[in-house]
């Protein structure tokens, strides 16, 4: 039969971290793995126990409640409200099948058809196709590149983004895939648009405590006159190395939870219930776990710094990732992806991530340990040599 493809589906396409995995899982080498944002450091023990209780136990064998159970939303509302400084009760969190799913149900509930949505430049693949499923348009806002330096927001360009279709921006810090982090004179500035053109924060907070040396969180919800139009989504993925439960959240103003909770109950509704008890119990023990975390990824990091020192690599100030821009030697990321395959690294290109995502390669540092990763460098010397 003739197949018309959904309008939806127009530009929606494919994040390339599926084929590479797929790919390095069949290779018979022993592959240094940088493609996708796994982790290699298990989470908390007492949190994979709880998982294992929570699997016997008959009330974690169920759907309800619809909004994720309460344990869960009063961990999610105690930890933003400590990080953000703004009060904020379990009626305003409901419980997502992980980040990007919590991200889909705010577009959902916020944004019409034809809307624009400000995110910055290069950015995740996910999030975009996300955009485009809930009938917005994406509006590219750049980080300036300076080779071995951290990646920083070009303001006046984010100034002239805004429209009359403006929407929201769909901001995070740290950024995803650059690593570049936002700070307070780049938050001021998110503020002042977005309480002048009445514009929501969709604030993808999965890293935000994965900062490098010595930097802060800085909430964009505790500034004047943005409580009321920040939304929140977060996740056990990144920070709390929970990847494999797939549980996110979402914590909103409260005009805005009947909506989100409508869109939530009509996409997903929550994750497996036997993972949402553990979720709760990792948020807790987070502000005594994270540290040693972090220290290990800006270990990670910087081992990938000091391999590819003198290469126009931008410095993540947190994160789990680094770009390497592979154009200024006559390359595209899907060539150099190839041609690290053939040296037994696997890394993802970014064809899609952005106006210029095509220019760089992605090496993700939370799956590798350091003493692995320094192979890197003289691979990447060895290609590029030879161009």
């Amino acid at each position: 039969m003739d197949h018309i493809r959904p309008a939806r589906l127009t530009h929606v396409a494919g994040i390339g971290v599926d084929r590479m995995g797929m790919l390095a899982d069949a290779a018979a080498s022993d592959l240094l793995r940088l493609e996708n944002l796994d982790t290699d450091v298990p989470p908390d023990p007492d949190v994979i126990a709880c998982t294992r209780a929570a699997v016997a136990e008959d009330r974690f064998n169920s759907y309800l409640p619809f909004v994720g159970q309460e344990r869960l939303r009063n961990a999610v509302a105690r930890h933003v409200s400590s990080v953000s400084g703004v009060d904020y009760s379990a009626a305003q969190v409901i419980i997502s099948a992980g980040g990007l799913s919590g991200i889909l149900n705010v577009l959902l509930a916020t944004i019409d058809v034809g809307d624009e949505v400000i995110v910055t430049d290069p950015v995740y693949a996910g999030l975009l196709n996300r955009i485009h499923l809930a009938g917005g348009v994406p509006r590219y806002v750049p980080f300036h590149f300076m080779p071995g330096a951290p990646w920083k927001l070009d303001r006046d360009a984010l100034r002239s983004a805004i429209s009359s279709q403006t929407r929201a921006m769909l901001l995070m810090s740290p950024s995803m895939p650059s690593g570049a982090v936002l700070d307070a004179d780049d938050w001021a500035v998110v503020a002042d648009l977005c309480t002048r053109n009445d514009l929501l924060l969709i604030l993808d907070a999965a890293m935000e405590r994965l900062l490098f040396d010595g930097l802060s969180v800085i909430h964009p919800a505790r500034l004047d006159g943005m409580a009321d139009r920040t939304i929140v989504v977060g996740s056990a993925s990144k920070e709390l190395r929970m990847i494999g439960w797939r549980v996110g959240w979402v914590v909103c103003p409260a005009w805005l939870t009947p909506d989100l909770a409508a869109a939530s109950m009509a996409n997903v509704v929550v994750p497996v219930g036997i993972a949402q008890e553990a979720a709760a119990l990792a948020l807790d023990l987070s502000p005594a776990a994270l540290p040693r975390y972090v220290e290990e990824l800006q270990r990670r990091r910087d081992a990938l710094v000091e391999g590819l020192r003198g290469l126009p690599f931008g410095l993540p100030a947190g994160g789990w990732s680094m770009l390497l821009r592979v154009s200024d030697f006559g390359l595209d990321g899907a060539l150099m992806s190839e041609r690290l395959f053939e040296h037994d690294i696997c890394a993802t290109a970014m064809t899609g991530w952005g106006t210029h995502g095509g220019d760089f390669i992605r090496f993700v540092f939370s799956n590798e340990p350091v003493e692995r990763l320094r192979r890197l460098g003289p691979a990447v010397r060895a290609i590029l040599s030879h161009v």
